[in-house]
């Protein structure tokens, strides 16, 4: 199978890179201090959300903004030693010119960035959570990217390892590539299901990009 794309937009954590153990560690620290206990933090979906949308689903509004400040500062005081690049990352992202790729993440800039350095990837367009009114699985972060690198969104492909990012990028109208990297396949619905990046290869024309499954 072959995808034909203009621009190529990733996810972050799950797609590029690995913090699985990090995020884990970090909420589960955030939630004693904030006197949650493991039972209901685990009701609430942490994964391909926004910091704010997950705070607000466990404490009153009045104190939702001191919380995710401190949820981000665990993260980035964590990011060393916390964050690897998944398989296939580096060779499909030194395949692609920067105008035709972005990275599109739940996480704040200051946050995504930290992770992102820690890698030694530096994307052209990065569209973070500070960006946005509404995160994934609304469509605004995935159209905002696709304005950034002035594409039609009908000529996209996101790249996704969660759910509600798969389903922000239908919502956006482009076609979805998941990962089965933090879920089963069965609970990916998308164009193409593949292990991780590395079962893709990526081949740059004057026309944009086809992507390939690797034999």
């Amino acid at each position: 199978m072959t995808i034909h794309a203009r621009a190529l937009l990733f996810d972050n954590d799950g797609t590029l890179v690995s913090s699985l153990a990090s995020v884990d560690h970090c909420w589960a620290r955030w939630a004693a201090e904030f006197g949650i206990t493991a039972e209901e933090l685990e009701r609430v979906a942490l994964h391909g959300r926004t910091a704010v949308e997950t705070a607000a689903d466990l404490l009153p509004a009045q104190v939702v903004p001191r919380a995710v400040a401190r949820i981000e500062q665990l993260e980035v005081d964590d990011v060393p030693g916390g964050v690897e690049l998944l398989p296939g990352t580096r060779v499909l992202l030194d395949a692609l010119p920067a105008d035709r790729w972005a990275v599109v993440t739940s996480a704040t800039r200051r946050l995504a960035e930290a992770r992102l350095n820690a890698v030694g990837i530096r994307p052209k367009t990065l569209i973070t959570a500070d960006e946005v009114s509404r995160g994934k699985p609304d469509p605004e972060p995935y159209l905002l990217a696709a304005r950034h690198l002035g594409v039609d969104p009908a000529h996209c492909v996101v790249f996704e390892d969660a759910p509600a990012g798969l389903a922000a990028g239908r919502a956006a109208g482009m076609r979805t590539v998941a990962l089965a990297t933090t879920h089963r396949p069965g609970q990916l619905s998308a164009d193409l299901v593949v292990k991780d990046l590395s079962a893709l290869s990526a081949l740059v024309t004057d026309a944009g990009v086809e992507i390939a499954v690797c034999n």
